[in-house]
């Protein structure tokens, strides 16, 4: 039984492996040279304007947040229906019609609620 995961788990510890390597490489090798640009806060290119720690954000950024989100669960569900569809037969379809359906539900709320707007 364990010979059956023995792959996976090689797999496993050789990405781990790569990773700490890549990590403790780089800040053994790379160079540090540290300038007032390189220390101050990116924010989209532009010099941040104000301390934002007391500061309300927008809504638009939690609706666009939300549509990844909708089509990010879309994705992630409709591919392995998609692998065993003929095994399910209408009662898959069915569901996921379901599932669609809601999530459609959801992103007629999202375009009513303005997300798709940017202002």
């Amino acid at each position: 039984m364990l010979s059956e995961y023995l792959p996976v788990l090689l797999l496993f510890g050789l990405a781990v492996a790569f990773a700490v390597g890549s990590l403790v490489v780089s800040s053994l090798v790379g160079p540090r040279v540290p300038n007032p640009t390189k220390l101050a806060a990116y924010e989209s290119g532009n010099i941040p304007l104000a301390d934002v720690r007391n500061t309300r954000f927008s809504v638009k950024f939690y609706m666009v947040a939300m549509l990844f989100l909708i089509f990010d669960i879309e994705v992630v569900f409709i591919y392995p229906w998609a692998v065993v569809f003929r095994e399910l037969g209408w009662f898959g379809l069915g569901q996921m019609a379901l599932f669609i359906g809601i999530l459609g539900v959801a992103f007629v709320y999202e375009i009513g609620r303005g997300g798709l707007e940017w202002d």
